[in-house]
């Protein structure tokens, strides 16, 4: 689709090219046949004076051959000039094209990759519910404590589905609720994020070590709670029992810093350059059945992160852990 539409921009760039390029060759054919003219009759005039009537039609007649052949040169080297004009403004044209219709097929497949991600992972929850009900109640002798057990795991699913659904939303609507022009307090941030998985890191026996400076960063302070927690999460999840998160923030020239680093498992270098695409998990290990999730959360992190003027770093290598640090305007 992509290559047909390259080539029919292609012909419409090189249309506009070739008109530009043969109209002024027409306009210098021109113009330069008349100057051709002109100088010949001037010279004829001036020469007439000193030449007798048999050398005036010879020297006449040999001047028109001479404007003649002119013109003709002129003519070939305008048609070569064109011929060059209509390979290199094809090449030309075909290059802009593709570069002009690049963003859209990308844009395009990124559509196309996150539907059938969104799709597969929105599915797989629903089927597993469709199966366990099917099978319940091809079951005449199904138990109560049976029955609970099938509400009990159609409910985990249905969690999976809210949070799933939570997520995109959060990706498709970030931009219109956030009020990018408040001051958040980094220390306040960081305090609503640990709080909010408090339980989990404990439940880890994890501890987590907050060293953040008392500065302010310029922002959405909602949506800044969510980033952080969202890394702490990231963190809590991918971390051995016992080990130590810390927890980084403060001032570094004209920007805000904070950085969320931990003892896990670490990214492989081959995949940090796709951790903040949408439904990415890297490995075997980092699946919803190891760890939870949907490979939503860095990618909400990333916009977040876009939306704020900032931008984010990541160092980690494997069963060394991984840090990453957020760089946002100071307030």
């Amino acid at each position: 689709m992509f290559r047909s539409a390259a080539i029919r921009l292609t012909v419409w760039y090189l249309g506009i090219i070739m008109a530009l390029s043969i109209g002024c060759s027409i306009a210098l054919y021109h113009v330069s046949s008349t100057d051709l003219s002109r100088d010949a009759g001037r010279q004829i005039t001036y020469f007439n004076d000193f030449l007798g009537p048999n050398d005036q039609s010879i020297y006449g007649r040999l001047r028109a051959t001479q404007v003649d052949q002119d013109r003709s040169h002129l003519k070939t080297n305008l048609a070569l000039f064109n011929l060059l004009v209509l390979v290199g403004g094809g090449a030309l044209s075909y290059a802009l094209a593709r570069r002009t219709l690049l963003p859209i097929e990308e844009a395009l497949e990124t559509q196309k990759r996150f539907s059938a991600d969104a799709s597969h992972e929105l599915r797989t929850p629903l089927t597993a519910m469709q199966t366990e009900v099917e099978v319940a109640l091809r079951n005449p002798k199904l138990t109560k404590d049976e029955a609970i057990s099938l509400l009990n795991s159609n409910l985990e699913e249905i969690d999976k589905l809210k949070t799933l659904s939570e997520g995109l939303l959060k990706l498709a609507n970030q931009e219109g609720k956030l009020e990018l022009d408040h001051s958040a307090n980094l220390q306040d941030i960081t305090d609503r994020s640990i709080e909010r998985f408090a339980k989990a890191a404990a439940a880890k026996k994890i501890k987590v070590i907050k060293d953040v400076k008392d500065v302010s960063v310029l922002g959405d302070e909602q949506s800044l709670t969510d980033l952080v927690a969202i890394l702490l999460d990231n963190s809590i999840k991918y971390s051995p029992n016992g080990s130590e998160i810390t927890i980084a923030g403060g001032q570094r020239g004209k920007n805000i810093f904070m950085s969320v680093t931990d003892q896990g498992q670490g990214i492989r270098a081959v995949d940090l350059p796709h951790i903040f695409e949408r439904f990415y998990r890297a490995d075997s290990s980092r699946t919803k059945g190891a760890a939870g999730g949907y490979g939503l959360g860095l990618a909400i992190a990333k916009k977040i992160v876009d939306l704020h003027g900032g931008h984010i770093e990541v160092k980690s290598a494997l069963n060394k852990g991984s840090t990453f640090t957020i760089y946002l305007p100071a307030a």
